[in-house]
């Protein structure tokens, strides 16, 4: 069993919102499904870190979810900036519950025990907030990532956190979710959001204060499940999935 992570899938099979008019994205739901069945297994686990579907209502991202259902493993989803289509957790759990999209789960003020990873996170916000809606939502999202992380610690577990929006970015910083990132001694922190070449060169990559900082779009991976833990050959540890 192992545990993967991709962000900013974008899919649109339900609606007119089309991915391949960008560069690198030709095609791009055909790679993903055979990048994806080439590199997770059924008993694997993929956080999908945002930006999953361009419907903007959760009836209208049916065909989007089916698709991801449609893929081996077990996934969890975290909200991204463009999922409109993002309602409470209740409504969407019944929702998946509703058209049998069994393998589909929501992080949202919770976490989840995959192996031995405490899988932890939320959207995070901007890294240049400076209105006081801005200041809100960051402290809000500082607060979801807490409660996140403290479910995590109940489960036992080495917390990972998983965010859609970077902590940093360029000469840029978003100081309260960094702030709890030091303070937690959370080793990795898996973003998405930046897309294209020049974008990715002004997102951190690499050790930050002892936090590692990977960047996982789907065009930067080649739109292929990256690696977190275990070693994808097989069964290891249950999932925990409450």
């Amino acid at each position: 069993m192992a545990l993967y992570v991709i962000a900013d899938l974008h899919l649109s099979l339900g609606a007119d919102k089309p991915m391949d008019v960008f560069p690198g994205w030709k095609d791009y739901v055909q790679r993903l499904e055979r990048h994806w069945r080439e590199t997770v297994s059924p008993e694997d686990t993929v956080v999908v870190a945002g930006d999953i579907s361009w419907a903007m209502k959760l009836e209208e991202g049916e065909r989007d979810f089916a698709f991801l259902h449609s893929l081996p493993g077990e996934k969890l989803l975290l909200k991204g900036n463009h999922d409109y289509w993002w309602s409470t957790r209740s409504k969407i759990d019944a929702f998946f519950q509703e058209k049998g999209f069994s393998s589909l789960h929501i992080l949202h003020n919770c976490a989840y025990r995959v192996g031995d990873v405490a899988v932890c996170g939320t959207r995070g916000w901007l890294y240049n907030s400076e209105s006081a809606e801005d200041k809100k939502i960051v402290a809000r999202e500082a607060g979801r990532l807490l409660a996140s992380l403290a479910d995590g610690e109940k489960q036992g577990g080495r917390p990972l956190v998983f965010l859609h929006y970077p902590p940093v970015y360029d000469k840029m910083e978003c100081r309260e979710i960094l702030d709890i990132l030091e303070e937690k001694g959370i080793s990795d922190c898996y973003f998405g959001h930046i897309h294209g070449q020049y974008a990715a060169r002004k997102a951190l990559v690499g050790e930050r204060r002892g936090v590692r900082m990977h960047l996982i779009s789907c065009d930067f991976v080649d739109f292929r499940p990256v690696l977190v833990s275990g070693d994808g050959t097989g069964p290891g540890e249950d999932q925990v999935f409450s």
